[in-house]
């Protein structure tokens, strides 16, 4: 709604500010039945670790919540719709110096708002350009792949120290975190707590802002874009270089915890975008039927997949 004063004053609309991802998700999974609302990670007091040397001699950790492609387990494009089958529950590494076909059906993102362009959740070519201009001293042989655990205990006990071993192993002096859907911004920033605690600068590019700050984390770059898209605009390559660069002087520059950086690019179109996104006024009953029985299916993927993982792990 506005008013002849908001367009004499130029206001934006209302409406035209970051999502509030813990209310909407709240919403959403009450209006589906689930009782019981998830407690999403707070803490008070926020590690930190200062920079210690210039960017341009420091190497560099990439780490990511999107899951390599698996042939064998459905349509993960884009607009497929949520694919549990392709999630991954374990920790997993690959090369820094080749391409890789990593994607986000596995995960709550916005649809509706996601191209191919990985380049929007998975900022290796933007790190690698970094380099090469001399901004960044180098990246680490590997990136890392965080598993989106709901179970905040297991991300602190079992996947951050594996995470943070890996890191240590390959000598990395800063750690940039790029998360996609609500819990992914929590694993993530539960993930540069640990790194920050052990004396790894980190920060984290994401586009859940009350998810981070709620947790609390050291230096993060929001992005006001839909989730999935936290590292770039689609398809464009200067956002993606842009993006980078104030994720990078938010490590260099924060001054003390806690340090935020709102990322000046805005979403291409009306500022609408917000509106669709796990938004139960938009559900007619026979629609909140049908979620939950599509949710209750993926629950059932998503478990096998986990026990499936649980049961290769004990072979090993």
């Amino acid at each position: 709604m506005t008013s002849p004063a908001d367009d004499h004053l130029g206001f934006s609309p209302d409406d035209d500010q970051p999502i509030r991802y813990i209310d909407r998700t709240h919403a959403w999974y009450e209006t589906l039945g689930y009782g019981n609302p998830y407690r999403y990670a707070h803490y008070a007091d926020v590690p930190f670790t200062p920079l210690e040397k210039p960017l341009a001699e420091a190497r560099i950790a990439l780490l990511t919540t999107a899951a390599p492609f698996r042939e064998d387990r459905g349509d993960q494009s884009a607009k497929a719709p949520y694919n549990a089958a392709a999630k991954f529950y374990e920790v997993y590494s690959g090369e820094t110096a080749c391409d890789h076909d990593l994607r986000v059906s596995h995960v709550g993102v916005d649809r509706a708002h996601l191209s191919d362009d990985s380049s929007c959740w998975f900022p290796l070519p933007a790190l690698r350009r970094a380099v090469a201009a001399g901004r960044v001293g180098g990246l680490t042989a590997r990136f890392h792949g965080v598993p989106t655990n709901r179970s905040q205990r297991h991300t602190i006990e079992v996947d951050a120290p594996e995470v943070l071993r890996r890191c240590r192993q390959d000598g990395a002096e800063a750690a940039i975190l790029v998360p996609n859907c609500p819990v992914c911004h929590q694993t993530m920033s539960l993930m540069a707590r640990a790194l920050e605690a052990d004396g790894i600068p980190t920060v984290v590019m994401g586009a859940a802002k009350d998810i981070v700050e709620h947790c609390g984390v050291p230096r993060f770059l929001f992005s006001d874009f839909p989730l999935g898209n936290a590292a770039a605009r689609p398809n464009d390559l200067a956002s993606q270089d842009a993006t980078l660069e104030l994720a990078l002087r938010t490590l260099e520059t924060a001054p003390a915890p806690r340090t935020t950086i709102q990322n000046p690019l805005r979403w291409p179109g009306p500022a609408t975008w917000r509106v669709g996104f796990m938004n139960v006024a938009a559900l007619s009953a026979e629609e909140i039927a049908k979620r939950r029985a599509e949710n209750d299916q993926v629950k059932q993927v998503a478990q096998a997949v986990r026990d499936q993982s649980l049961a290769a792990g004990s072979q090993l």
